[in-house]
């Protein structure tokens, strides 16, 4: 079985910028989800996952990941996934003993800022750099399978 564990954030002032390591673009968009699980489909130039998660709520979830054609996710992206799509712009930043992801988002969800860090265990606590603010794991308006049906645009 696939876990994940990880803990979100706000990200609070430009600070990263300086140390981040590299960068990726996606296009994500969910061909369903419900209160158990979602189902959701990733680009990232002409690599594509298919990728089921848990719907649980908080710092540890059940995940499973699994290459696909990208020509056949890029259609799926276009037919099938919930409209609009998660466009953003992720950023790798070293910080004490983890690498944190730097979700920036773009398109209705634009202006939207967050990290995430994932971790070894659930009772793990990572060093916090300087440009992170509020803890928002348990807020179920940060998962991006929110953001499509209610877009930060829309706060």
């Amino acid at each position: 079985m696939g876990q994940e564990i990880e803990k979100k954030f706000l990200v609070v002032s430009d600070a990263w910028k300086d140390q981040a390591t590299k960068r990726v673009r996606y296009r994500q968009g969910y061909l369903c989800g419900n209160e158990r699980s979602s189902v959701r489909i990733r680009v990232s130039d002409d690599t594509a996952y298919l990728n089921i998660k848990s719907a649980t709520l908080g710092v540890q979830r059940q995940e499973f990941e699994y290459a696909i054609p990208a020509r056949d996710a890029r259609e799926l992206l276009d037919t099938l996934c919930i409209q609009p799509l998660i466009e953003k712009t992720r950023h790798y930043v070293p910080h004490g003993d983890h690498v944190w992801e730097v979700d920036v988002f773009e398109g209705d969800n634009a202006g939207l800022v967050v990290a995430e860090v994932e971790l070894r265990h659930v009772d793990e606590i990572p060093a916090l750099p300087s440009w992170v603010g509020e803890e928002v794991s348990h807020d179920v308006r940060y998962y991006n399978t929110s953001l499509v049906r209610h877009p930060y645009k829309d706060w």
